[in-house]
């Protein structure tokens, strides 16, 4: 009696390896388990050292989703008319394809861990690190009125990490 591979099993090993592997680097590349293990800190210092009488126009804590999540998110407004968005004491999952974006608190598909539908939403730009402090430029045309929602959020699976829900400083 021999033990081991089948025989018809033996002929179709190069067809399994050439099926198998792609598949295993796909999955690998889609899901990055790295992520799981590797941190990135950011501390970014304050660009309003440079610029006179920066003022904050709005704030609000972090809280996590789908993810633990926690930090302040505060806009400010600069005497140049600039506004930026300063995250501070920043921390998160890591995760792939992490972006920060300004949402509408009212917006249904964020009421369940996967966002439901397209985000009604300003891209602010991939997320910089998963811990630190961190600046991000917003567009001179932000409406707060409508997009009052800092969301950190995964735009691979659609898993919103945190949101903070921004008020009048």
């Amino acid at each position: 009696m021999k033990f081991g591979v089948p025989s018809r099993l033996k002929g179709r090993k190069w067809i399994l390896a050439t099926i198998g592997v792609p598949i295993l680097a796909v999955a690998w590349w889609v899901f990055r388990p790295e992520k799981l293990w590797t941190n990135a800190t950011v501390n970014e210092p304050s660009p309003f050292l440079e610029s006179t009488d920066p003022q904050p126009l709005y704030t609000g804590l972090l809280v996590g989703a789908a993810h633990k999540a926690s930090g302040r998110a505060s806009i400010y407004g600069a005497a140049d008319g600039k506004q930026y968005l300063r995250l501070t004491d920043f921390t998160t999952l890591n995760g792939p394809d992490v972006h920060v974006l300004l949402g509408r608190s009212d917006d249904q598909s964020l009421r369940q861990d996967v966002a439901t539908g397209r985000l009604d939403s300003v891209e602010l730009g991939p997320l910089k690190g998963n811990a630190g402090d961190q600046t991000y430029n917003l567009p001179a045309s932000v409406d707060f009125d409508r997009y009052n929602t800092v969301l950190i959020y995964c735009e691979r699976f659609h898993v919103v990490f945190g949101a903070a829900k921004l008020e009048r400083f």
